[in-house]
């Protein structure tokens, strides 16, 4: 199986993510290709190039993305500009104060920054930074860009993730939520570079460490702001993350969004067959080289921790059991069942089990009291071996039907999807087993 491994152990921005991966592309054709698709995207003024960086002897790429010549970080004076800085509410008035000496520190360019707050002496002159773009302007920027509709999906949905957590962290209808520069062409072009090196490299599964997201606060003209700050939290919900001993803020709100949408779980490096190895770098230094490392290569079928989740009850109906259930399924549950049980004084009951990944439990528990009667839960972890799954679609004397194919252990199956089986038994009233005979 292609998988990407992510070390996140410096955080993630954008420019990081999008460096890490680029390194991760087959030749230099390949490479050519993308920075010439990056550079005909339509931005006006944008240029991307990639350059060498070597931190603490590490050799890795910086990716620069100009607007009209100039750098994001070249446009500001403060001594440590970070990677990427927060998607703001218009009206939240939290503003980077650049007197302060305690900025972000990661020297990144995603091009999202706070509004800047120019009492402090530094005026700055880059009036294309400072304009604000609701998600219906984003929308149509992007369905201009000259790249494919799954990569325009992509390049959304992280859109949306991050104004969904603006809405939350300020109260506010998304429609209401007006990016600070997380609008502007740089910061779009951030975005979009690594929605297309992920479709370019066309992994069948992407893994990432727990995300360092740092420690201490961001000191801001209005206030100050803890690390995590509260778009990155909401993103962040339900994925493991830790501070550390280095402060600032390591995980900006895009490197979150980017790395929701695209990870498929979070844990130790997988068991695989390394075949190259990218490191994104920031500009920063740190006594820990800063960095993200994306690594590319294959997994054979083994086995994942999953959590399994279980608990007795004797007081509710089969019903509400049922509905328990459904709800557990819709929250990304991998499955949930029942069993018959004698419970103390031989009373009747059922114990209901869940199993799910280790990074959705929580959600799982809390669900489970809510909807059950329980007042506690127990909880083991095993370890589930999976065979590969796709579904694909063949024609068949009854029209087009789905087909389960599984493989994976030296053993392949495949077997025809039960709800197009039992379509097409209630159209020409005959039994499942007769039609399975027939085709």
């Amino acid at each position: 199986m292609k998988t990407i491994y992510l070390d996140l152990s410096m955080g993630a921005a954008g420019d990081m993510l999008n460096a890490a991966l680029y390194e991760l592309l087959g030749n230099n054709e390949e490479k050519e290709k993308y920075i010439k698709t990056m550079n005909s995207l339509g931005l006006e003024g944008v240029s991307v190039t990639p350059e060498k960086s070597v931190k603490q002897g590490i050799t890795g790429t910086h990716m620069t993305v100009k607007i009209d010549g100039a750098e994001e970080g070249e446009q500001h004076e403060g001594p440590d500009h970070d990677r990427e800085h927060h998607t703001h509410d218009h009206a939240d008035e939290h503003h980077h104060d650049h007197a302060d000496g305690h900025h972000h520190d990661h020297d990144h360019t995603d091009g999202h920054h706070h509004d800047h707050d120019h009492t402090d002496g530094h005026h700055h002159d880059h009036e294309h930074n400072h304009h604000h773009s609701s998600m219906g302007d984003i929308e149509g920027i992007v369905s201009a860009l000259p790249v494919s509709d799954r990569v325009k999906e992509d390049v959304i949905s992280v859109y949306k993730l991050i104004a969904e957590a603006e809405s939350k962290a300020h109260d506010r209808p998304v429609s209401e939520i007006h990016f600070h520069e997380v609008g502007t062409k740089d910061a779009i072009a951030d975005v979009t570079g690594v929605c297309l090196l992920m479709d370019m490299l066309s992994p069948d599964k992407v893994v990432a460490s727990p995300i360092h997201v740092g420690s201490g606060h961001v000191h801001c003209a209005h206030g100050i702001l803890p690390v995590p700050a509260p778009a990155t939290a909401h993103i962040l919900e339900g994925i493991p993350m830790y501070g550390g001993r280095i402060e600032g803020e390591l995980c900006t709100p895009t490197g979150a969004a980017l790395l929701k949408h695209f990870v498929s779980e979070f844990g130790d490096m997988p068991v695989m067959r390394v075949a190259a190895t990218g490191y994104g770098m920031g500009k920063k230094d740190f006594e820990q080289v800063n960095c993200v490392r994306a690594m590319l290569g294959q997994t054979d079928e083994m086995s994942k921790a999953v959590a399994e989740l279980s608990c007795n009850l004797d007081d509710m109906t089969p019903e509400r059991i049922a509905f328990c259930m459904e709800r557990l399924f819709d929250a990304g549950a991998l499955d949930v069942y029942t069993m018959p049980i004698v419970m103390k004084k031989s009373r009747l009951g059922t114990m209901l089990c869940v199993m799910c990944e280790e990074s959705k439990r929580e959600e799982m528990v809390k669900l489970i009291f809510k909807h059950t009667t329980t007042i506690g839960i127990r909880e083991s972890i095993s370890h589930r071996y999976t065979m590969t799954r796709r579904i694909g679609k063949v024609d068949t004397r009854y029209g087009e039907m789905r087909v389960k194919h599984s493989e994976g252990y030296g053993v392949e199956r495949s077997k025809y999807e039960y709800e197009d089986l039992a379509r097409i038994a209630r159209e020409i009233s005959e039994s499942i087993e007769k039609i399975e005979k027939n085709l």
